[in-house]
């Protein structure tokens, strides 16, 4: 392993960190976006300075690239010459060299995990970490059978685990059917801690416990239907992934291991996993917003838990482009539409189209049919810091608005102790309000929630209120329905707006425990 700096990541005094959870870009030269690097690694030009060569890398070799004009940095045991991308980074040249001639993946885990840095880099790729030869075991031990399966000498990433706390699987079979146990030895486990993918027979399992993540990865021995069943015993913490066979004959074993198969690891080291979804609609809810409606794959289980987001991912002009988005409901109450597509199978999104952006007029581009590939869900946000909440506040700006939708549709569906849920929606326009008339209708159908709208830039017909966030809008919005109310605020939308708000928050003496900023 090698060394890591031990400053903090990124710098305290830098742009790029930022209270609300966040990440603020610094100004880029002219000619640096990010469409100008992808013209300059299709250019021909070595970027490595290696002459096309890869090489093994030792450590001291690394230690000495570690200045902005000659910058090598190791993620994930690959080695890439950065100082052409210098000028390129969003987060600024500074944060890049607190990686320099170093180890830079725990810092890159922390800020850029969901970045497909293997697709953004590869014409900066220098060669691998060479790795010291393994002392040599004396293992006689013969093949075992676990769980009714042969381990694979080539197994990689998969930990051993002797702590009885650590999850731990079985299987068993019936004339039709398989069913693969977890036991997390958890209580906090629901359908939503748990993604299920089946493709090709091979079986991937991943159940989030707190901060960690265990996988089950198999390549199971026999076909299967492509349609399966999850169930979760909350109470003690078991899983069940239930698979019908495609021959009614007796299992031997259950499969081969694949990578990372029965670990249990810290979430974020562990890859994020995408799978294609199928665009199924998309309809306009504003001048430059639209609705867009993704099916599943029908041997995929997956539910974003409330508050979490997930990354979409396209190929632009021969590089994958990465952008996270937070699900949203089909609208903020069932039956203001109709027909309502099965639950679980579909997921939603409020995505705003930036003409001049990268990713976005992609992904309007797209036909009805096509693919866009899904992430698994991200986040930090938990429900268990709703319970006993009488006063919930949302702020939000913009496309800000999109975590605040199933924080709403859960407070008013699921939060006994609720008393009133406000929101307050800051736009520039009245065109901008996403789903003003909806939220104007659950407004009037249940008498606890109340929406306040603040436009930037109204029009001379405007009489609602006006401005930016501001001590004397958020003092007169924050009333609380009873003198020491339990209350919890959430704020989302751009990152100053962000910024700006928890700061004032804080002004108004409201503790950081009572507070949680989405990340836009």
């Amino acid at each position: 392993m090698l060394n890591v700096p031990s400053q903090a990541f990124p710098a305290p005094g830098s742009q790029q960190r930022v209270a609300s959870q966040g990440r603020s870009k610094v100004p880029l030269k002219q000619g640096r976006s990010l469409m100008d690097w992808i013209r300059l690694t299709r250019s021909g030009k070595d970027l490595t300075g290696q002459k096309g060569r890869l090489i093994d890398v030792t450590e001291d070799e690394l230690k000495t690239h570690n200045k902005k004009d000659d910058c090598w940095i190791c993620i994930r045991g690959l080695v890439y010459n950065v100082s052409p991308y210098m000028e390129y980074h969003p987060g600024g040249e500074d944060e890049l060299m607190r990686a320099a001639g170093a180890d830079g993946t725990d810092l890159f885990n922390e800020v850029h995990r969901w970045v497909n840095y293997e697709s953004m880099l590869k014409e900066c790729l220098v060669g691998r970490m060479a790795t010291k030869p393994a002392a040599p075991k004396d293992c006689k031990e013969g093949k075992r059978v676990l769980n009714g399966m042969y381990p694979k000498s080539q197994v990689t990433d998969t930990l051993p685990r002797e702590d009885p706390s650590s999850p731990s699987y079985d299987w068993f079979q019936t004339e039709s059917s398989v069913t693969i146990v977890i036991y997390t030895k958890r209580k906090n486990i629901n359908l939503a801690s748990v993604m299920v993918d089946l493709q090709d027979d091979s079986l991937r399992a991943e159940v989030v416990i707190n901060d960690h993540s265990y996988l089950i990865h198999i390549e199971l021995s026999h076909e299967v239907q492509e349609n399966f069943s999850v169930r979760v015993i909350e109470n003690v913490g078991k899983v069940d992934v239930i698979l019908q066979k495609r021959e009614n004959i007796p299992w031997k074993c259950l499969g081969q291991p694949l990578e990372k198969h029965d670990s249990f690891i810290p979430k974020k080291d562990a890859g994020l996993y995408y799978r294609k979804c199928q665009l199924i609609s998309k309809e306009d809810v504003t001048h430059d917003t639209r609705l867009f409606c993704l099916m599943l794959p029908p041997s995929t289980h997956l539910q974003v838990p409330v508050g979490h987001h997930v990354y979409l991912k396209l190929s632009v002009t021969g590089a994958e482009i990465v952008k996270p988005y937070t699900p949203v409901s089909e609208s903020l109450l069932s039956d203001f539409k109709e027909p309502v597509l099965p639950p679980n199978k579909y997921i939603y999104f409020l995505i705003k189209i930036y003409p001049d952006g990268l990713f976005t007029p992609e992904l309007d581009r797209l036909q009805i049919g096509d693919f866009v590939s899904v992430s698994s869900p991200e986040g930090n946000f938990k429900l268990s810091r709703l319970q006993e909440v009488e006063d919930l506040f949302l702020l939000a700006a913009g496309t800000g608005f999109t975590p605040m939708v199933n924080v709403l549709n859960y407070s008013l569906t699921h939060m006994s102790s609720l008393r009133k849920v406000k929101l307050m929606f800051f736009n520039k326009t009245e065109d901008d309000i996403i789903w003003r008339c909806q939220l104007e209708k659950l407004a009037f159908k249940d008498k606890r929630f109340d929406i306040e709208f603040v436009l930037s830039a109204p029009s001379s017909e405007w009489n609602g209120k006006r401005g930016h966030v501001s001590p004397a809008l958020l003092s007169e919005f924050l009333q609380r329905s009873l003198e020491n109310s339990r209350v919890f605020l959430c704020i989302c939308g751009p990152t100053p707006f962000t910024d700006e708000g928890i700061r004032l928050l804080h002004d108004l003496n409201f503790d950081t425990e009572e507070i949680h900023g989405f990340t836009a």
